[in-house]
């Protein structure tokens, strides 16, 4: 964890800059990225989709923008979709000022954030599609690092029985099936997108199965 803590730190300030405000933003982002009722949004989850938003980097049209949406995309995490991603960008709204950003690039910023509630930004997006390609590229993770995950996010909603679960999940991984593409980006679709397909495909057949051993017996 110190370690790793190090590494983001570093990685902020070569973003934002040595200056006192960037400084204290950046101590507060990791902060609530290390909140210890996370299982999946944590720190771990930030160092893999700030290195995939360098793989995509080429793609994007400012791509410091980008590593800002990033950072502030799951800052604040509740395990409650839309609301988390509205408080975060909101949280950028409040925050990033304190790092030199003008408002243009603050509201930006913010906007980038809302577009992962749903992961569907609009043709030619280019900023919003490398953010949230990079934030969907864990599904095309191998076979344990994806178990891993899904077990994680399975963690984060423990809250839920698991009928209420295993329906919502499936809901969640049909609807990202549905789209003709689930990266926007040429590097995205090429390096993930048939790798992802088989992981959700894969899950939905495991959430079947569990679905269907906890279903009541007939008499």
């Amino acid at each position: 964890m110190a370690r790793l803590l190090f590494e983001l730190a570093g990685e902020w300030k070569r973003l934002a800059g040595p200056g006192e405000g960037a400084a204290s933003v950046g101590a507060e982002l990791l902060a609530r990225w290390a909140e210890p009722h996370r299982r999946y949004h944590t720190l771990d989850h930030l160092k893999a989709v700030l290195a995939a938003v360098a793989e995509l980097a080429d793609a994007a049209r400012d791509v410091d923008l980008v590593r800002y949406a990033a950072w502030f995309h799951d800052a604040v995490y509740r395990g409650e979709p839309g609301a988390d991603e509205e408080n975060s960008a909101q949280l950028a709204e409040l925050l990033l000022p304190s790092c030199g950003l003008d408002a243009d690039r603050v509201a930006e910023v913010a906007r980038l954030v809302r577009t992962t509630a749903d992961h569907a930004p609009a043709p030619g997006d280019a900023d919003a599609e490398v953010l949230c390609d990079a934030d969907l590229a864990v599904l095309a993770a191998d076979e344990a690092e994806y178990a891993a995950y899904a077990a994680a996010v399975r963690e984060e909603y423990a809250h839920v029985g698991d009928v209420d679960f295993a329906r919502g999940r499936t809901a969640v991984l049909r609807e990202l099936l549905a789209a003709p593409r689930l990266y926007r980006t040429a590097r995205g679709r090429e390096r993930w997108e048939e790798r992802a397909r088989a992981n959700l495909e894969a899950e939905i057949a495991r959430l079947a199965e569990q679905a269907a051993g906890l279903a009541p017996s007939q008499p």
